[in-house]
Parts: C-alpha cells; sequence; structure tokens
C-alpha cells in the first residue's frame, strides 16, 4: 500500500469530467497536484480549485515543450485522462487519432525520463466494440468508430512499453462513467438538466443499453490502482458490471426529479449500430484490485439529481 499524502501527481484532462473529480479527490487526500492544460482548455469545472494546484500549459502534441515540464515536476504519479472524440459533435478523426494515440505516446515517453511510480492511462469500452456477452479484457479488441480505434491504439501502446521495459503502466477501461461536473450534452446530465427545468427531455431510443457507474466508484478504482503493486501492463475493466437500458435511466431521472415530464423519445438521432449488450464483467478489478462498485443506478442517480439541483449555476455558465 502506497501512502498517497503528498504524493507529485500529474493529471491530464483535468478540466474533463473524470479529471476535475480525479484532481479533487487528491486534493482531500493532500496530494501535490500538476495539471496540464492548453490555450483552449475550458476551466469552469476547476475554476474553484485552480488555485490550489500547479498548472502548466502545454499540447501533449508538442513533445519538445511537454519533455522539459515533465522533468521539472519529476511526477510520482500520472494519471492521463485526456481524450478527444468521446463526444459526437467531435468528429475530427485527424485530431481523435493525434490526441488519443499520439498525445499517449509522447506523454508516455517524456515520463519514461523520470522514475514515476505509476502510470494511469485512461481507456475506453469502446475498444471492445460490438459484443454478445460481457466484455472481457481478455476479448478482442473490434472498435466499430475512430473514437474506439484510437483509444485502442493507446491502450495497447501503454502495455506494450509496460511489459517490454517492466514499468508501472495500467489502463483502466472505464463504460458509462455518470455524476459531478459531466459534460451537459450527455444523456444523464441533459435529461436532468432538462427536467429541473420543466422541459422535455429529447432521446433517442428507450432501448439503448449501456453499463452505467457513478464516477464516484471510478475514482475509486483509480485510488486501488494508485494502492496496488506488481500490475504493471495490467487493463482493468471499470463498470458496474450491468447494463440498464436509457428507459430504465430516463424513467429514473424523471421520478427523482418529481416533474411532470414526457421523454420525447426519437427525437434525437440513434448511434449506429446499437448492441443488444454493452456490460462490463470486472471479475478480474474484484480479484486483484480488491474494488468493485458501491453505487446502484438508484442511489447514483439519487447523488447525481442532488448535486445537479445545487450546482445548477455552473452548467448557466458554460
Amino acid at each position: 500500500m502506497r501512502a498517497l499524502k503528498g504524493k507529485k501527481v500529474l493529471i491530464t484532462g483535468s478540466t474533463g469530467f473524470i479529471g476535475t473529480n480525479l484532481v479533487r479527490r487528491f486534493l482531500k487526500i493532500g496530494a501535490e497536484i500538476h495539471i496540464l492544460t492548453r490555450t483552449t482548455s475550458n476551466k469552469w469545472r476547476i475554476k474553484d480549485v485552480l488555485k490550489y494546484v500547479n498548472e502548466y500549459c502545454v499540447d501533449l502534441l508538442d513533445y519538445e515543450k511537454l519533455e522539459p515540464i515533465i522533468l521539472d515536476i519529476k511526477p510520482e504519479m500520472i494519471f492521463h485522462t485526456a481524450i478527444y472524440g468521446g463526444y459526437p459533435f467531435q468528429k475530427d478523426v485527424d485530431k481523435i487519432i493525434q490526441a488519443n494515440f499520439m498525445g499517449t505516446v509522447n506523454l508516455v515517453n517524456a515520463c519514461k525520463k523520470v522514475s514515476f511510480e505509476l502510470f494511469a492511462n485512461t481507456g475506453s469500452s469502446s475498444e471492445y466494440g460490438v459484443k454478445s456477452k460481457p466484455m472481457t479484457e481478455e476479448d478482442i479488441l473490434e472498435p466499430a468508430n475512430d473514437y474506439g480505434v484510437s483509444k485502442a491504439a493507446a491502450t495497447l501502446y501503454c502495455q506494450a512499453v509496460a511489459r517490454r521495459e517492466k514499468i508501472p503502466i495500467v489502463t483502466l477501461r472505464l463504460f458509462s462513467p455518470y455524476g459531478y461536473y459531466e459534460e451537459p450534452t450527455r444523456l444523464i446530465p441533459s435529461v436532468v438538466i432538462s427536467c429541473l427545468k420543466g422541459i422535455n427531455p429529447e432521446v433517442s431510443s428507450s432501448n439503448s443499453v449501456r453499463d452505467f457507474i457513478f464516477f464516484e466508484d471510478v475514482i475509486d478504482a483509480y485510488m486501488k490502482i494508485a494502492e496496488a503493486s506488481d500490475i504493471n501492463g495490467e487493463i482493468f475493466n471499470i463498470g458496474y458490471g450491468k447494463q440498464h437500458s436509457v428507459g430504465e435511466v430516463v424513467s429514473k431521472i424523471v421520478e427523482l426529479t418529481g416533474n411532470n415530464i414526457r421523454p420525447k423519445w426519437g427525437s434525437v438521432s440513434p448511434r449506429a449500430n446499437e448492441p443488444n449488450i454493452w456490460q462490463a464483467d470486472i471479475a478480474k478489478a474484484k480479484d486483484i484490485l480488491r474494488w468493485e462498485p458501491k453505487y446502484s443506478l438508484e442511489k447514483g442517480l439519487t447523488k447525481t439529481v442532488k448535486w445537479f439541483m445545487e450546482n445548477m449555476v455552473l452548467y448557466s455558465s458554460i
């Protein structure tokens, strides 16, 4: 077990959903936090904690500028959550490949110049593609879109470097996290915000399924790998381990907000190749990391709705 208080922690993607929640958890622990941002970064999620962290403005694609920053920080732990292409409006294929793959390659290569204890790469369930059963880490990767391809390539690169050079790089493959500070265009926040405003939410198909997992369980998984040892090159699925339909999620949100809302089903085009099964097999994470989710969908949504009720002002300023 590693003591995390006082550790030099570098977090990429700190202005994003998962990144900001990692920043906040490590601040509570008392870590020394360093973040990388870009000139175009929207800092609405972290503006209240910026004064407590060390910020560096650099693009991961600019290796000449990135390397000296890493050598200056000498991070003991790196949490790589920066992505592009995770949202439907992010369609630039070149940016997807460059940001997710080459950005990861540059960060890994720069961090190899220092002696770190952990490099936690953030993967995606999109790496698997469509499967007919719960997804395991041993499944063949058959991504169905450019984003999944780029994330799969980044994960495989991280694994190859970890195994070849025997250095502590690990990947967490996240399924469908939700919770505080999530992007407002995503399913759960968009429906919650609509309900709280008394607007009928626009949604696609009630039959679509995902393995939704509350963000606090995801952050707990990062904490588990920060404390683990002898897991170089490993990949772990991080999901709830059970899928729910979009219809179930929307119905629960409507119930929790207590408004007389009628979802406008079919008003948003569904994604292509919607699977019948989208579920994580989390046996490996349970066995090796001794991690498992604590929040059911109802419990997680209850906390999420309450948080949005108290923090709607954040979303009105985006």
